[in-house]
Order: structure tokens, then sequence, then C-alpha cells
């Protein structure tokens, strides 16, 4: 079935804003605004902080009442560009799910500079994990992402936030050149060796576990596979089954795949195109990232469109898929499909026949 991701379209008239969670986007006709929520448990993930992404951290002892919530964005961005700064609130914002979440803009009158915000109260695992995750990305300057600029709370009560910069997306873009610069940021892989992440994630709005594994089908097993499994009462099988076809679902994995960096949820609302210094280049957001098989992320782009031709001549021109990527696909867009049946209900029929097709490769 298509995918539930969006809200109903927005008609608005000229002049209108397109926002995701990580981007805003401004454009001249109508108005889609999307993002979904995400939910993350309660584990903490302090433990994970590096030196270079504690900026924010000062602020977040910072009450409401002695400093309004631009004020505090005003002091994390001021650390984490090194120079002082004082935001103003700007135009910008739009729908962000049903988990709390809410989304605006903000402006440095000194440099003309826009951020993108996202803010809920109660999640600050869940940005704090969005901002590695766009960070991983980033820092492999193959593919542009809304580059992250700080995290934090901003008041005793547990509004967190995450600031991003703020990206116009515009009509037109390259899917050759998007498939090009995946793969490239596919051929950064893991500094262990390993597969997973250093922290949690969400998929959707589905908490999304990255513990490092050495071995990939035992990776997928446990934390994509199993995981959906326990979400989903087993999608109806029996122990039995269940257990069958986890078996199969390793050995269909076990042709040894990189730990590449993926994106994770990348999907058509995931990806777009921007205008940056007067070219429109290819941008993914929003992603669930962790290192994995490649194939994972391609599998999904066939899952619900989105994807031309072209996108796949690109990627393939710069690094082709290995035999035997088309069944696995279906491996894979099962994890999603699962998902799915965890967040709406409506998919478990054709999760169990992709079940099906997979205990017959």
């Amino acid at each position: 079935g298509p995918p539930r991701r969006l809200p109903p379209p927005l008609l608005l008239p000229k002049s209108f804003i397109l926002c995701s969670s990580l981007v805003l986007i401004s454009i001249s006709t109508v108005s889609i605004a999307f993002s979904p929520s995400r939910v993350f448990p309660s584990k903490r993930l302090s433990s994970f902080l590096t030196p270079a992404t504690v900026a924010t951290v000062s602020v977040c002892q910072m009450s409401s009442s002695s400093s309004s919530f631009v004020d505090t964005l005003s002091k994390a961005v001021s650390e984490a560009v090194g120079r002082d700064v004082a935001l103003e609130s700007s135009r910008g914002g739009g729908y962000a799910g049903g988990g709390g979440a809410s989304t605006s803009a903000v402006m440095d009158p000194a440099t003309n500079t826009k951020y993108f915000v996202k803010s809920a109260f109660g999640e600050y695992d869940m940005l704090q994990a969005e901002y590695h995750g766009v960070k991983e990305m980033h820092n492999t300057q193959t593919i542009r992402v809304p580059e992250p600029i700080a995290y934090g709370k901003a008041d005793d009560n547990g509004r967190a936030f995450v600031v991003f910069e703020y990206l116009e997306f515009a009509r037109g873009g390259s899917g050759f050149e998007l498939g090009v610069q995946l793969a490239k940021m596919h051929r950064h892989c893991s500094n262990n060796g390993e597969f997973g992440f250093h922290i949690d994630n969400t998929i959707g709005a589905t908490h999304q576990p990255n513990g490092w594994i050495k071995d990939w089908p035992h990776f997928w097993d446990t934390h994509r596979l199993g995981h959906m499994l326990r979400l989903t009462d087993d999608a109806g099988y029996s122990a039995k089954e269940v257990e069958a076809l986890r078996i199969k679902t390793r050995e269909l994995l076990s042709h040894n795949p990189a730990p590449s960096l993926l994106h994770g949820d990348l999907w058509g609302g995931n990806k777009g195109y921007a205008k940056v210094d007067g070219q429109v280049v290819p941008v993914i957001f929003d992603p669930a990232t962790y290192y994995g098989d490649r194939e994972a992320d391609i599998a999904m782009t066939y899952l619900f469109g989105g994807f031309g031709n072209d996108f796949y001549e690109g990627y393939e021109s710069e690094w082709s898929l290995p035999e035997g990527h088309e069944q696995r696909r279906t491996v894979y867009n099962l994890y999603h499909i699962l998902n799915h049946e965890v967040l709406f209900g409506g998919y478990l029929g054709q999760a169990r026949s992709m079940i099906g097709r997979i205990m017959k490769l």
C-alpha cells in the first residue's frame, strides 16, 4: 500500500513555505508541509556525547524564566559557530507530526543567516540522535544534507531543540547526480568495521536499536527483523515459523557486505533538490542513520517510488550493486512494511505476503 507519512496536501497562494523535520523549503506556487514526528524511548544517551558536539550542553540548565527560547537558541548557536549571535524569530515552521514536535525558523540579522529549528518537550534523546545522524552524513562531504548546528534543552520543563541550516528547495535537479552522490556516501564505512551506530534513533516514530555487531546477518536479525517481529506479535506466525524466517533471512544476508554509512529511511519524501550557491543540488534529510549494507538504502527507494531510472543509473555508474541484490530487496523492505504495521496498522497482509516470498527464495 502507499506510504502514510504525509498529511494531506495544503494548497496555499503564492509565496509559501514547505518544510521537513530538517529543512525549510521555499518555492512559489503551492505548499505541502511534512515532517514525521519521532518518538524516542526514555533511555538516556548522554554517554555518547563527544567534545565536538557538546557545545550546547551548557544551555541545558537555562530556565525559561531567565531567558526566552530565542535567547537560548542564540547562545547555543553562538557556541557552535564561535561568535556572538543574536537570533530573531523569522517566518517558517510547519507540520511536525503527531509526537508534539514543533518547527520554526530564526534569523541572524548580522549575517542574514537563517536557521531551521525543531523543538519538542521531553524529546531530548530523539533530537540528539537526529543531530548525530545528520552530522555523520554531513561529515562525509559527499551529498548535501542540512548542516546540523546545535542541540540542547531550552528550559527546566524539558523543551529540547535542534538547529539546522535553512535550505531553499527548488524544482528540478539531477536524479543521476543524486545516485552518484549517494553511492559516494555509501563508500564511507564504520571506523570499527562493525554494523550499527553509536546512538539509537528512530525509524518513522518507532525506536530503532543500533548497538554495534560485527556480523551483518546477526545485526539484521537482532536489531531489524527481530525487533519488528517483537513489535508486531511475530506478524501472527508461530514460534516455529518465526524461527524458520529468521534462519532463512540470515542465510540470504550472508553475502558479506561492507558496513556503509546509510541514510536508513530513504523514501521519496526524504530527498529533494535545493538551490545552493546558484546551483540546484541533491539533498537528503530526516534520516535513521546507521552503518549497514548499502543495499538496504537502495531497496527502500523501490518501496514507495519517487526515484527515476536516472537515479539508479547514476548510482550504478559510481558503485554497481552485487549479484543477488534484487532478491535481498524484499528482505530489507519487509522491515519497513512491518514498521508501517506498527505505526499505522493495515500492512500485515502485505508483510505476510513478503514473508511468503522470502521463504521461497
